[in-house]
């Protein structure tokens, strides 16, 4: 028997790098996973690998910002599968990284709307499901920026999503475990991903100060990104019942990396 049987998982941004990793992952260990994306294209082809590996996974697509939109997947989800237990918040975007004077305030609206607004729809409709279903566990994917790291040039309006949702998860880990339900934050330092697809940088580097690593910046790997299954296996445990007494807590997944710089 599978760590996770029986248990229903929402992972957000399933479509590529951390968020289909802990999809697959979640899969292996047993859960039905609801994979969302605003990409068709790419949370099918995640949910068709968690199927093609014997496991049971739905696809959707749904903008985390819509409040409407959020509520009705949810409501979708309860109506198929009648229990939602397990949330991984992990849709994000880079956003602008540029000096202060620069960022555009739509610059940073867009940032904290996503970052933010969207991890707040996420937990808000969600937690009724977790609570009706005798509680549960989420996970928010943050960052090493705005909680440990603060030398990403221009990277403001992402640093201070990062360190609202860390915010958020604290405040909330009283609240929600008056219902049964943990939430946690994980950290990552340098992934291998796609995210810096979603990174536009505009004079970013004017806003630093020059540092250099000789022999790299993550001491475990001198200097190698982490995997996206290394963040995965972290959360993995973090939604399993071996956890089943951390709530509120933040792990940095960085190698080192949030410590040296």
């Amino acid at each position: 028997m599978a760590i996770l049987d029986g248990k229903v998982a929402l992972v957000t941004g399933a479509g590529s790098g951390i968020g289909k990793a802990t999809a697959l992952r979640l899969g292996r260990d047993g859960a039905t996973v609801i994979a969302i994306s605003r990409t068709r294209d790419e949370v099918e082809a995640t949910a068709a690998e968690i199927e093609h590996a014997g496991g049971k996974a739905r696809a959707a697509t749904c903008d985390i910002t819509d409040d409407a939109g959020m509520k009705a997947l949810i409501a979708e989800i309860l109506g198929h599968f009648g229990r939602l237990d397990i949330v991984v918040a992990n849709a994000g975007i880079n956003g602008v990284w540029a000096p202060i004077e620069d960022l555009a305030p739509e610059e940073w609206d867009k940032t904290i709307a996503v970052n933010l607004r969207g991890t707040f729809l996420t937990i808000h409709h969600a937690v009724p499901a977790l609570e009706a279903a005798g509680g549960g566990a989420i996970v928010v994917v943050s960052s090493i920026n705005g909680t440990r790291t603060f030398t990403s040039p221009g990277a403001t309006a992402y640093s201070a999503t990062k360190a609202g949702q860390l915010a958020m998860v604290k405040q909330l880990a009283l609240e929600l475990g008056q219902k049964k339900i943990r939430i946690n934050a994980v950290c990552p330092g340098a992934i291998e991903s796609d995210i810096e697809d979603s990174t536009e940088h505009r004079e970013s580097e004017e806003a630093g100060i020059p540092v250099h690593f000789p022999e790299g910046d993550i001491p475990l790997t001198e200097g190698a990104k982490g995997k996206p299954g290394d963040v995965a296996d972290v959360i993995a445990f973090l939604v399993s019942d071996a956890a089943r007494h951390v709530t509120g807590s933040p792990l940095w997944i960085d190698g080192g990396q949030s410590l040296l710089r």
